[in-house]
């Protein structure tokens, strides 16, 4: 019996992974390799622990070799739809919006970075989404970053800034802010789709940033588990010691 309301999740796989080059000059970032699964399975499979098997992929780089990999692994046994962003790539938020014709049938679903890897356990964000009554729940973590997110003190989303560049954008003033860096997992209710009023490319950080105001957006803390972004080389060789 699946005991998840959430039954449907969006994987980000349409990057062109320049950070994972020389790999990416022929392969898509989706297809990395980690202890001889692609990051696309363990991502699928990763999921599936959670009852998650209804899952869409945006592709736009080598597009053809992630639908040639799902179609030869029956998807690993979830149900993976495409979304084509071939002709231009659209970001995380632009992607999302793509892809909203896939969500018309649930209130509720997951977002995520193919890139990401982690053993969070989905069901506390979850839990926490629906009690929260959040529009979106983001996992963060308190590790260094040169990009935060910036929360009160009951994990309300009031800001962004970028440490290197001095930039800040504090919509939603609060008294007390806290710095925590965003992991690439969402939980958002499909009540977004509505509000999203952005075309073509553009990242879902500063969708929730639009919205932070008069929106509740919420973050959940996910420091004490494996979480790792294989979005370089070196956290490639990393990510095997970390993941069997």
């Amino acid at each position: 019996m699946n005991n998840n309301p959430i039954s449907k999740a969006m994987l980000l796989a349409a990057g062109l992974g320049t950070r994972l080059k020389p790999f990416t000059d022929k392969h898509p970032k989706a297809l990395a390799v980690v202890n001889g699964k692609t990051l696309l399975q363990r991502n699928i499979e990763y999921l599936q622990q959670f009852e998650i098997r209804n899952v869409i992929v945006n592709v736009h780089h080598f597009a053809n070799q992630i639908i040639d990999t799902i179609k030869v692994n029956k998807g690993w046994g979830s149900n993976i739809s495409i979304s084509d962003e071939t002709n231009e790539v659209l970001e995380t938020g632009g992607g999302l919006k793509k892809a909203a014709w896939y969500f018309n049938d649930t209130e509720n679903f997951l977002l995520m970075n193919v890139d990401m890897l982690t053993n969070a356990n989905l069901n506390e964000i979850i839990d926490e989404h629906f009690q929260s009554k959040a529009l979106a729940t983001l996992a963060v973590t308190e590790r260094t970053s040169s990009r935060y997110l910036l929360v009160d003190d009951n994990n309300r989303l009031c800001g962004w800034k970028n440490t290197t560049t001095g930039e800040q954008k504090l919509p939603r003033a609060c008294n007390t802010l806290h710095t925590k860096a965003f992991s690439g997992i969402h939980v958002i209710n499909k009540k977004i789709f509505e509000l999203i009023h952005q075309e073509g490319k553009f990242s879902m950080i500063d969708i929730y940033l639009s919205l932070a105001a008069e929106n509740n957006i919420q973050c959940f803390n996910y420091s004490n588990t494996k979480l790792i972004d294989v979005g370089k080389p070196e956290n490639l060789i990393t990510a095997e010691t970390m993941f069997q």
